[in-house]
């Protein structure tokens, strides 16, 4: 397969990148390149347009902060994975618990984990790797697949029932079980067989959510206030394999479609009520990705191979792509 060269003009944060040394194996000369970006804005970085995660892993979720640090969940034993986006190494940060770990998302201090079927959910350190808090959402039959952080909560999806699981953050203070918000789902969405709501994003206006239901292509607004649901307009446009979501700027939405390989890049009105799918983006390395995270001007996924036979030695790998 061809390698594409894939060049980041920005310059990263020394004194970020040093803290990685002997972490995830940033190794001098990339701080050395850094610093020299850091003087000299100018100059240019290359970072590896596609790396190695640990054979056997399967992942799905991805995380990055504002550091170039990426953090992947493992649908095998729910283990977290450290990478530095400037080598492509990486380590094992939390062991996993036996259950999965789907999507994620990071703040200044905790990756929020899905807990897939183990109908939980976890929040880790992520300097140290340690487990701060966990919570169990549902002892029956349940998918916890994927997370967005608001203001003022964390949000679950439940991709076997229409709920959504809130963690309301407030101070920085994880809550207690207590607390757990169970927001049912009503309005138009409605469950069928497969996977239900699935990946989760904000509005533009920032006043609700949006959740991609896989089953139908669908994509709904959510207000979280009351779990009323509305679909949103997309032109007769479906998410036909909808999975992860991200939203950038003002009213860009990408949406991952698995299956497809392929990534909707859509545009949305203010208030989320309609979107236009703009374009199609996919890629010769992609082999069923699942979900998607940014840094800069670049675009991070993780390649799930749902349509390969897992295995101890089965490969997986990471592609970035420009930003469409």
């Amino acid at each position: 397969m061809r390698r594409r060269k894939f060049l980041f003009n920005t310059a990263l944060s020394a004194a970020a990148l040093g803290g990685l040394a002997g972490v995830v194996g940033v190794p001098t000369t990339a701080r050395a390149a850094t610093q020299r970006a850091a003087t000299h804005p100018g100059s240019t970085d290359i970072f590896p347009p596609t790396f190695a995660l640990p054979d056997g892993f399967q992942p799905e979720g991805i995380a990055i902060g504002k550091d170039p640090i990426a953090y992947f969940g493992s649908r095998l034993d729910g283990s977290i994975y450290q990478a530095s986006l400037v080598t492509g190494r990486g380590r094992i940060l939390s062991a996993g618990p036996g259950t999965p770990s789907l999507g994620l998302k990071v703040d200044a201090h905790h990756i929020f984990v899905s807990g897939g079927s183990g109908g939980d959910a976890r929040v880790i350190n992520w300097r140290t790797g340690n487990v701060l808090a966990s919570y169990q959402f549902s002892t029956g039959p349940s998918f916890v697949n994927d997370v967005v952080l608001t203001d003022d909560a964390a949000w679950f999806t439940d991709s076997t029932n229409l709920v959504l699981y809130g963690l309301p953050l407030r101070n920085r203070r994880l809550p207690s079980a207590a607390e757990v918000i169970q927001l049912p789902l009503t309005g138009d969405i409605i469950a069928g067989d497969g996977i239900n709501a699935n990946g989760i994003a904000r509005t533009p206006d920032r006043r609700a959510l949006l959740i991609v239901q896989s089953s139908t292509g669908k994509l709904f607004r959510v207000d979280p206030r009351n779990g009323v649901t509305r679909e949103v307009d997309l032109g007769g446009e479906v998410l036909t394999n909808g999975d992860g979501l991200l939203r950038h700027g003002p009213r860009t939405l990408y949406a991952v479609q698995n299956r497809l390989n392929r990534v909707a890049v859509l545009r949305l009105n203010d208030e989320a009520t309609k979107a236009t799918v703009v374009t199609h983006v996919t890629d010769e390395r992609f082999d069923v990705p699942t979900t998607v995270a940014d840094y800069r001007d670049w675009l991070y996924l993780p390649n799930a191979r749902f349509t390969t036979p897992p295995g101890p030695t089965t490969p997986y790998s990471v592609v970035a792509i420009p930003r469409p």
